[in-house]
């Protein structure tokens, strides 16, 4: 479920997908609204479900709701051009893998263990906008202290972190901000698929 219906766009599919694929995107304007825990909760529920090697399911998320001590925290964590939209959202995750996985009685390495958590991000993401929240996933946060403060364990990675929120509708962002919230589109098909292997001018 989407309310910006008034939101430009140029996500038009150049083959029939279903809508929820160019209905997501990743906004940068957000009114504050706080994320109930129960619908962050369906959230992870959603990528719960996703696939993994072995069902091994290496994600691991850790989260901070806003307005709650663990929330400076996290926002502390992200560099300075995401903190200054992300403290407008509502709750800021942090997605971690696992690089083993237990494979009979034996811990082995898990070769796909991000490829497994990014499967899970896109899930999550997906349940977020169909309840009316949106994710943006960001690269940029302190990746020397974040292990610390989180508690991350050996043998894990932080993969990215996300903020989730209520985008501003719009009709109420400046002119400023609808240039920065017009969501993009994407490369065709034709730049990254190849039958029968890679063409031999990639090779």
């Amino acid at each position: 479920m989407t309310t910006e219906t008034d939101r430009p766009t140029t996500r038009t599919p150049d083959h029939a997908i279903e809508p929820l694929f160019t209905e997501r995107w990743s906004p940068r304007a957000f009114t504050g609204e706080a994320v109930p825990e129960a619908e962050l909760m369906r959230m992870f529920e959603a990528a719960r479900w996703s696939p993994s090697s072995y069902n091994s399911q290496p994600w691991r998320f850790v989260y901070s709701l806003r307005d709650t001590p663990d929330w400076p925290v996290f926002l502390d964590l992200l560099t300075p051009g995401n903190r200054k939209w992300a403290v407008d959202t509502g709750a800021l995750v942090f997605l971690v893998s696992n690089s083993r996985m237990k494979v009979g009685d034996e811990l082995k390495p898990a070769p796909s263990h991000s490829l497994d958590a990014g499967a899970a991000s896109l899930a999550f993401a997906l349940q977020a906008n169909r309840l009316g929240w949106h994710v943006h996933g960001m690269g940029g946060f302190d990746r020397e202290r974040a292990p610390g403060v989180l508690n991350v364990p050996e043998h894990h990675k932080i993969e990215a972190a996300y903020a989730v929120g209520r985008a501003v509708p719009w009709a109420d962002l400046t002119e400023e901000q609808r240039e920065k919230e017009r969501p993009n589109a994407r490369r065709p098909i034709t730049d990254f698929v190849h039958a029968g292997g890679f063409p031999k001018s990639e090779a």
